[in-house]
């Protein structure tokens, strides 16, 4: 089911007559208000310890609960794509992000609540102050260390994390 089908009414007017305008947007035939579907923001954090360890976390919550991943989660209204991936670190791992450089992004779907979100994944390079600091909190059930060379892609949940992960080890093996 496409996202947009599951709104019915405009948010503006309440009209029913609120009607697919393009394969983004609906539009009201009342009151002219277009509501385009835009991906929603989210981040990824690559994170390496002095051993050139990559940081990985387990899933404690659906989607794909169980299976690894990585630091990361949605920015919130009026963060910064930074601001939003250093509060995800330290929500999830306890550390605190001293730098953060954009590498890469990567469309995808991320099924929440039986619908699928559509989303843009903004992959970072984060330094961290302290890795001794090192606990999992909020969507973490565990953190870990794990050497690049034996990071299993299909170890991880979800799409866009595998092909990032994909990428950022190509590079980093170069």
């Amino acid at each position: 089911m496409h996202p947009l089908e599951k709104f019915n009414y405009c948010p503006v007017c309440g009209s029913s007559h609120f009607d697919i305008s393009s394969e983004r947007s609906k539009k009201c035939q009342n009151c002219g208000f277009e509501y385009f579907l835009n991906p929603s923001a989210a981040n990824v954090a690559f994170i390496l310890n002095e051993k050139g360890e990559l940081l990985v976390e387990r899933r404690k919550n659906e989607p794909a609960k169980g299976t690894l991943d990585l630091p990361g989660g949605f920015c919130d209204i009026g963060e910064s794509a930074e601001e939003g991936v250093t509060r995800e670190v330290k929500e999830e791992t306890g550390l605190e992000v001293t730098h953060a450089r954009y590498i890469f992004s990567i469309p995808n779907v991320y099924l929440y609540s039986g619908m699928d979100i559509r989303t843009l994944d903004m992959f970072f390079i984060c330094e961290v102050k302290d890795t001794s600091a090192l606990k999992a909190g909020d969507d973490a059930a565990e953190c870990m260390w794990i050497p690049l060379e034996e990071i299993r892609k299909e170890q991880f949940g979800l799409r866009s994390v595998r092909q990032g992960l994909y990428e950022f080890i190509e590079k980093h093996q170069r």
